[in-house]
């Protein structure tokens, strides 16, 4: 090995690159990264659409609204240095490379979901084209013509019938909260499945799953009190595979549905 090609090497080597906030002479060396596994449209629509308003907000100051903002980057490419799928990526985005300029970027799961998807549908999908929702909209919408409180409860506000929703939007995709709100039951977690239960001295318990073994089940009923109950006490225990909350595919409007889901989006928990 020459000594040239041996500088060579461990100059490319200390460069910090996702692809991110590295010189513009990595260009020479863009066949050895490699382009992301998986497949772009594993990704929804809302998904795309969310992180691309985290993008613009968040990353478009340095990379630029086209992603080439930083020399030698360029973010539509699919390739970076760092990340060969989906997982690494979302390492990189929240470890940042603070030595190259690069901060680590504190984004919860559902941001997270939401860049990545944004990131891998750059080369395709045109940010301009999206209609924002609107969360104050989507409130109004939440609390009025969809009567979301008459089952959930946000912030200590509705009925414990359903789950919480009050840090959904730190836990939920964007994608995942749109397919709540069309087709419930393909969403319905195992958890929160619906169950009726009787127990051998006639007691009957309506409301959801919270936990199960093979002993014992933990249940919250309607009214939000919590039940221990060993299975041995039971005399009937079914658990429904189908939600019991409505579509609202046919009830909301296309708009409605965007505003509900970045109302959803907005509520982080405290």
């Amino acid at each position: 090995m020459s000594s040239t090609t041996s500088l060579v090497r461990r100059w490319t080597a200390s460069l910090v690159c996702l692809g991110i906030a590295c010189s513009a002479s990595v260009l020479l060396f863009a066949g050895q990264n490699p382009t992301l596994q998986g497949h772009p449209d594993d990704y929804t629509r809302a998904d795309i659409e969310y992180g691309a308003r985290l993008y613009t907000a968040q990353c478009s100051a340095c990379h630029g609204d086209s992603g080439d903002g930083v020399a030698g980057v360029d973010l539509r490419s699919g390739k970076f240095r760092n990340a060969a799928n989906d997982l690494q990526l979302r390492t990189v985005i929240t470890t940042g490379f603070p030595n190259a300029g690069m901060p680590a970027f504190k984004f919860d799961q559902t941001e997270l979901t939401g860049i990545v998807a944004y990131l891998r549908n750059m080369n395709t999908f045109d940010a301009g084209s999206t209609k924002h929702g609107d969360a104050a909209r989507g409130r109004t919408v939440f609390e009025g013509k969809g009567a979301c409180l008459s089952c959930h409860r946000v912030d200590n506000v509705g009925s414990r019938k359903a789950p919480d929703l009050s840090d959904v939007g730190a836990n939920r995709s964007a994608g995942s909260l749109e397919r709540s709100l069309k087709n419930p039951t393909s969403q319905m977690m195992p958890i929160n499945r619906p169950v009726h239960a009787v127990t051998r001295d006639g007691r009957t318990i309506n409301g959801r799953r919270l936990n199960e073994d093979t002993y014992t089940v933990q249940l919250t009923d309607e009214e939000g009190r919590l039940f221990s109950l060993t299975k041995s006490e039971l005399r009937e225990y079914n658990i429904s595979t189908k939600s019991t909350m409505p579509s609202y595919e046919k009830e909301l409007s296309p708009a409605e549905l965007a505003d509900v889901v970045t109302y959803l989006l907005s509520l982080k928990g405290q």
